[in-house]
C-alpha cells in the first residue's frame, strides 16, 4: 500500500515549484489562483526571492503548500493514495490533496495560520531545540521538572525529538538534557514555540477559521499530528486541526501506524527530502521516494 507524505517548515528552498509553473499549465494556474487569494506574488519569492525572503512564516507556509498541493496534482490520475500523512504544516497540504478541503479553502487557511502564528510569536518570547540520542521518555520527564513552559513538540523519529517552549525554560531544559546524555541539546532559528502551549492565542484564533471552512470526507484516511490515528470523519479532522497548533507532531507514531495499517511504501510530496529521511530511520524495510 502506497502512503504519501508532505513536509513541513523548514523544507523551503529559492527556486521551489518553478519547474510545475513553467511547464504545466494546470499548475501555473493555479499558482497564479494563489496570488489572488494572497494578495501578492508568492511565485515570484519562490522562484527568484531570497532566503531571507523565504524564511518569513507569512512566505513560508504558503509556499511549501503550494509546492506539496501541487505536485499531487500534477500527478493527475496516478495519485492514488491508501493513505496520506503531513507533518505539521504539511498536515493541510494532505488533506487538500485527498480531498478533504478544496485548494482555495486550504490556501487560506494555511495563510491565516502563518499571520496567528507569527503574531502568536510576537506576544511572548519562545523558542524550540532540537534533541538527539535520548529516549522519548527521559526527555519529557526532564520538561515536566523544569519550571516555566516547556513541552516534547515534534517526535521526528526515535532519537530525535524537538522541544518547545520559553526561552528560559528551554535553555534549564538543554542543560538538563545534556546533563542526561544528549548527544545535541541545540536551540534553533526559529521565531517562537511552535506545537506549545505558547501558541494557544493563534490556536483560538485559527479555531473560528477551521471552523468555519467545509470539511469532507477525504477519498482515503488522513493520520493527523494530534494522535497519530486515521481520520476520514470531517468534525473530527476539524477538532484534531484546530488541537494541532499547541498539541505535538507525533510523527514516529504516525509512521508507526501507518506501517501498521498496511503502508509498504512512502512518497514525499514538496520541497526536500525531510520526511524520507525520518521514514527511513522509523522503518527501514518501507521503500521511500519523493517528487519535488
Amino acid at each position: 500500500m502506497k502512503a504519501y507524505v508532505f513536509p513541513g517548515q523548514g523544507a523551503q528552498f529559492v527556486g521551489m515549484g518553478k519547474d510545475l509553473y513553467d511547464n504545466n499549465a494546470a499548475a501555473h494556474e493555479l499558482f497564479e489562483q494563489a496570488n489572488d487569494i494572497l494578495g501578492f506574488r508568492i511565485t515570484d519569492l519562490m522562484h527568484a526571492g531570497t532566503d531571507e525572503d523565504l524564511r518569513q512564516t507569512a512566505v513560508t507556509q504558503p509556499a511549501i503548500f503550494l509546492h506539496s498541493v501541487l505536485l499531487a496534482k500534477s500527478l493527475g490520475d496516478e495519485f492514488l493514495p491508501d493513505m496520506v500523512a503531513g507533518h505539521s504544516l504539511g498536515e493541510f497540504s494532505a488533506l487538500v490533496s485527498a480531498g478533504a478541503m478544496n485548494f482555495a479553502d486550504g490556501l487560506k487557511l494555511v495563510a491565516a495560520r502563518a499571520h496567528a502564528m507569527q503574531r502568536a510569536c510576537e506576544l511572548k518570547p519562545s523558542t524550540m531545540a532540537a534533541v538527539l540520542a535520548l529516549p522519548d521518555e527521559t526527555v519529557e520527564s526532564i520538561c515536566a521538572e523544569v519550571p516555566g513552559v516547556v513541552v516534547c513538540a515534534n517526535y521526528n523519529c526515535p532519537g530525535q525529538l524537538v522541544i518547545s517552549g520559553e526561552i528560559e525554560a528551554i535553555d534549564a531544559a538543554c542543560e538538563r538534557l545534556l546533563a542526561a546524555g544528549a548527544k545535541r541539546a541545540l536551540k534553533l532559528k526559529v521565531g517562537g514555540a511552535f506545537h506549545s502551549p505558547c501558541m494557544e492565542p493563534a490556536r483560538a484564533e485559527l479555531a473560528e477559521a477551521i471552523a468555519a471552512t467545509e470539511i469532507h470526507t477525504p477519498v482515503c484516511p488522513v493520520f493527523q499530528n494530534v494522535d497519530a490515528q486515521p481520520h476520514t470523519d470531517p468534525a473530527e479532522i476539524k477538532a484534531n486541526l484546530i488541537a494541532q497548533l499547541t498539541a505535538p507532531v507525533r510523527w514516529t507514531q504516525t509512521v508507526r501506524n501507518m506501517i501498521a495499517a498496511g503502508a509498504t511504501e512512502f512518497v514525499e510530496l514538496g520541497p526536500g527530502k525531510v520526511l524520507q529521511g525520518l521514514v527511513a530511520k522509523i522503518d527501514r524495510n518501507v521503500a521511500v521516494s519523493g517528487m519535488q
